[in-house]
């Protein structure tokens, strides 16, 4: 004799309010079974105000993964212990952006029963006037956008845009903004239903999200990026697993954003434009680098001061507007040193800094901040303009009164001013020199004879 399952009866509550929820849910709820939400977050809740809930999984446990998980176990416990089975209702329609169901149709422990229920879609289509099949609409997951949405131009419905960082994200994924505005649907079928526009740029900055929140995107003008956001994710699953990643902090990633900028030096002194040898390279160590930025953003994202998207967009809008500031005083074709000229005065004005040099850090190498130092007094008109005689005069004072701190000090800061001048960076200019006297060592070490 065949083993009958338990069975859990899986029901949805409808999209809004309790006036969506179908009279064979109803009945199934009515049906004298208990009944387990998965969250008490949703308006049509309170037709079962003796339910069970699972809200305190998402406190709890670490992913939405192992949330699942632990759902699905519960209920199956739940359906075993209870010769009648047990009811399982969930938000919207149960095969709509329904993990747990999926994992629950899937599980041989049990028999998923899963009865039809409206979904947001059915008032979304209603609100925006659209036909989903006429229009090619694709409907995504805002949590995983970046790899849903890549390389789709729209339309595109987005949904589960719950927080500001998952609008952050999707605003990141997206290489070239739409020029359409974007609308926002949320609590749809409830007493404060809301639809309205947004600018792309305001994306993440003009409303707050919640749990009942989609985003209607018509077109989009170019594919999503999705190996940026795909590597912002990793990133932050790294730090949720990785002991050693959740140990870092900002501080203690200095050193490592210091090798790892040495290290691309290094590989663009082997690159070639020409050929391309050397491309790979390069390319690997940029890519390190990038790693170092996203690091440091995705700390500052836990702390709840920045993110990736933050870091991009300040980047961004400092650009715009330094531009817009030198563009307003020099001609356009004005010579490059009045383009720097201006872009350093409106360096000083917005950051209100009383002398141009304030900005260069103290920590510099000290013939980099040698040369930062030099440039900025010649956009200022204060430079030297003659550094090869002030290096032979100084030069003079070295020969006749020996080497000391001092005297040695100012051939090597006139030495970075005559490379200033003929346009030579002094600090790649002695690393160059240091490794061919390097590979002279190692030629004679080998061969001593």
């Amino acid at each position: 004799m065949a083993r009958h399952r338990p069975v859990v009866d899986v029901v949805g509550l409808g999209p809004g309010g309790a006036d969506l929820i179908t009279a064979g849910t109803a009945e199934v709820l009515t049906s004298g079974r208990a009944v387990y939400l998965r969250t008490a977050r949703h308006p049509a809740a309170s037709v079962v105000p003796t339910a069970s809930t699972f809200d305190e999984l998402y406190e709890t446990l670490p992913t939405f993964d192992e949330v699942y998980a632990t759902v699905v176990d519960r209920l199956v416990d739940a359906a075993t212990a209870s010769p009648a089975g047990v009811v399982y209702a969930v938000p919207g329609s149960p095969l709509v952006a329904e993990h747990t169901v999926e994992l629950l149709i899937a599980d041989d422990r049990v028999d998923a029963i899963v009865h039809p229920a409206m979904s947001f879609l059915d008032l979304t289509w209603v609100r925006l006037g659209v036909d989903p099949f006429s229009a090619g609409v694709r409907v995504v997951d805002g949590h995983s956008f970046a790899v849903e949405a890549a390389g789709e131009r729209g339309p595109l419905l987005v949904a589960q845009c719950d927080s500001r960082d998952v609008l952050s994200v999707i605003k990141l994924s997206v290489e070239e903004p739409p020029t359409a505005a974007v609308t926002v649907l949320q609590r749809l079928g409830l007493p404060d239903e809301s639809l309205f526009t947004v600018g792309w740029d305001d994306l993440d900055r003009s409303f707050e999200p919640d749990h009942l929140t989609s985003i209607w995107i018509p077109e989009l003008a170019e594919p999503v990026a999705v190996e940026v956001a795909r590597f912002n994710e990793l990133m932050r699953s790294l730090r949720a697993q990785d002991p050693w990643k959740m140990g870092q902090t900002h501080d203690s990633l200095k050193r490592y954003l210091l090798e790892e900028a040495y290290e691309v030096l290094e590989a663009i002194d082997a690159y070639d434009p020409d050929d391309g040898a050397g491309a790979e390279e390069l390319c690997e160590e940029l890519g390190d680098l990038l790693y170092q930025v996203v690091f440091h953003s995705a700390i500052g994202a836990e702390a709840g001061w920045f993110n990736l998207a933050d870091v991009a967009r300040s980047i961004h809008d400092k650009l715009v507007d330094r531009h817009a500031d030198v563009a307003a005083t020099v001609q356009p074709d004005a010579p490059a040193e009045d383009w720097v000229a201006g872009w350093e005065q409106s360096k000083r004005e917005r950051k209100g800094r009383e002398s141009a040099f304030d900005g260069i850090p103290v920590s510099f190498p000290a013939l980099a901040r040698a040369l930062k130092v030099g440039k900025k007094a010649d956009a200022l008109g204060l430079a030297d303009p003659d550094p090869a005689e002030s290096l032979r005069r100084s030069v003079a004072d070295l020969e006749t009164g020996g080497a000391d701190a001092s005297t040695v000090g100012s051939v090597l800061f006139d030495l970075a001013e005559l490379a200033r001048a003929s346009g030579i960076d002094p600090e790649d200019a002695l690393r160059l020199r240091v490794d061919r006297q390097v590979e002279r060592y190692r030629t004679a070490e080998a061969d001593p004879g």
